[in-house]
């Protein structure tokens, strides 16, 4: 083999083993799928990646921008364990993560991501607070297409369970074992803070009743510019995913899209999950 095809081959397995920007439920459950490209250099400048923190206990998705190499998970998780901007939190956003945990490695084989935390990741809080921690990594990692489950090693040294309440992590995790983390709608496409084009493609995955998730799309003034609804592949006990475009009309600048669900009684909005994003020309 020349020396050029060694290079390639090489490239290849290490962007397979860096993901890319999707998602994967782990459990053989229907999660949303997103496009995006696997770095095939090892710098291509920066690129965005979407980790998890926590409102109100349920994983909720933020864009960061890393740097582009093939190693572009680790460099998620690193994003994840460096914890909410300042402007997140005090957006209501936490992380159970406890601060200064640092990451010393992340390898994948078979679909499995395996990451090994240092010991802090195991320290303090109760049964609430390592759901938590555990449920933010498990989110991010199967984000990328490449990655259906998550194995945990704490100083080396592969474990079954994370913390003294016992959050068993053995089998792998994927993200059907963090649903009770998992607001009933997730909406994982676009996140908050991008700048979008009309129509709006919002993606994301929903248990909600029939599998029918309502939206708004309100303006900067808090006006509701449109109306409309998807459904998911599934509902009312399961989760589904959903795909759906917005056409916003006449409106750029600040939006807030609004995802819920109606309730059947009276049509108020149960599950409310609110994205604020940016329309552009």
């Amino acid at each position: 083999m020349t020396r050029a095809a060694v290079v390639l081959a090489a490239l290849g397995l290490a962007a397979l083993a860096a993901g890319c920007d999707g998602a994967g439920d782990g459990d053989s459950s229907a999660t949303t799928t997103t496009t995006a490209t696997t770095p095939t250099t090892t710098s291509l400048g920066a690129t965005s990646v979407a980790v998890y923190f926590l409102r109100d206990g349920m994983v909720a998705p933020v864009r960061r921008r890393v740097p582009a190499t093939m190693a572009v998970a680790r460099a998620a998780m690193r994003a994840l364990l460096a914890g909410p901007t300042e402007a997140e939190r005090d957006a209501g956003l936490v992380s159970a993560i406890p601060e200064g945990t640092s990451l010393r490695d992340i390898a994948l084989a078979d679909g499995v991501a395996t990451v090994d935390l240092d010991g802090r990741f195991d320290e303090g809080g109760g049964s609430a607070s390592m759901l938590g921690r555990v449920a933010q990594v498990v989110a991010t990692l199967t984000r990328f297409s490449t990655v259906r489950r998550v194995g945990f090693r704490l100083d080396g040294e592969p474990v079954d369970a994370i913390g003294g309440e016992g959050v068993v992590v053995s089998p792998p995790v994927g993200r059907l074992g963090i649903e009770q983390q998992t607001p009933q709608i997730l909406v994982e496409s676009p996140l908050p803070g991008e700048r979008v084009t009309s129509p709006i493609r919002v993606r994301g995955t929903a248990n909600v009743f029939e599998a029918t998730v309502s939206f708004e799309v309100r303006d900067e003034h808090g006006k509701v510019v449109l109306r409309s609804f998807t459904t998911a592949t599934s509902g009312t006990g399961t989760r589904g995913t959903f795909e759906t475009e917005l056409a916003v009309p006449n409106v750029m600048g600040p939006v807030t899209i609004v995802a819920f669900e109606a309730s059947a009684e009276d049509g108020r909005p149960l599950h409310v999950s609110e994205v604020p994003v940016t329309v552009v020309p």
